[in-house]
């Protein structure tokens, strides 16, 4: 049995003075109940009640969902529901291996071009997560931190290839970074590091150690979970 989704936020869309494109806002509204995980992996996602709870007909929740289809968030199961995809141990796995080659050569290349405000409001963001708990705000943190230097390499198609791995990695039903933000917050230091010295070498292999570093805590949890007593993440 899927998990049911969560209860409607109120206002389920916000009220907005200007023409806006009701397919946009559902889609972002949804991609965001996805990623926070308020609609967990397995979650039923019928089209009408959807419709219904965020006040928008048929049509842009429709094109809503197929959107979300395309960027492997959501599958269909029938004609008019859908799913929040489950991703496997194995995918997850090798989503993280395409980042690594991905990743490294998007940041090696990205570190000439990088600016020093660019620099400074990474860190000023990095900062004001020290010491939070709040999941979602890290992995915002995260995804713009690991976007930007996809974006600065200039390659539009590494970007969006990127943008895809990692959207798969979030919906791992273990979730590594839970236990270990303060790590994270370290490694993304080591990779600005480096990036201000504008050593690409150096901010290949700091990019190259969070990656492998969130894999290893995975298996960790992974193995945890499978034992009796374990933790789960």
């Amino acid at each position: 049995m899927s998990p049911p989704l969560p209860p409607a936020p109120s206002p389920a869309l916000p009220p907005s003075s200007r023409t806006a494109n009701l397919g946009d806002r559902a889609f972002g509204h949804l991609r965001e109940l996805i990623l926070s995980r308020e609609i967990p992996g397995g979650a039923e996602v019928p089209e009408g009640r959807l419709a219904e709870r965020l006040n928008v007909s048929r049509t842009p929740m429709r094109e809503a969902l197929v959107r979300l289809v395309g960027e492997g968030l959501l599958e269909r199961t029938s004609e008019r529901s859908y799913r929040v995809r489950i991703v496997s141990a194995r995918e997850f796995f090798e989503c993280m291996q395409m980042r690594e080659l991905l990743e490294c050569h998007a940041i090696e290349t990205a570190v000439p071009l990088v600016g020093d405000a660019d620099l400074a409001e990474l860190r000023r963001g990095l900062d004001a997560l020290e010491g939070g708990e709040d999941d979602m705000q890290h992995w915002l943190y995260d995804n713009h931190f690991h976007s930007f230097f996809a974006r600065v390499s200039g390659n539009a198609t590494l970007a969006e290839t990127i943008t895809r791995m990692r959207v798969v990695a979030r919906l791992f039903r273990i979730s590594s970074s839970f236990h270990r933000k303060g790590e994270i917050d370290t490694e993304h230091r080591a990779v600005l590091d480096a990036v201000e010295r504008r050593d690409a070498a150096a901010a290949k292999a700091a990019m190259l150690a969070h990656l492998r570093n969130l894999q290893d805590d995975a298996r960790r949890a992974i193995a945890a979970e499978a034992n009796p007593g374990g933790y789960f993440l």
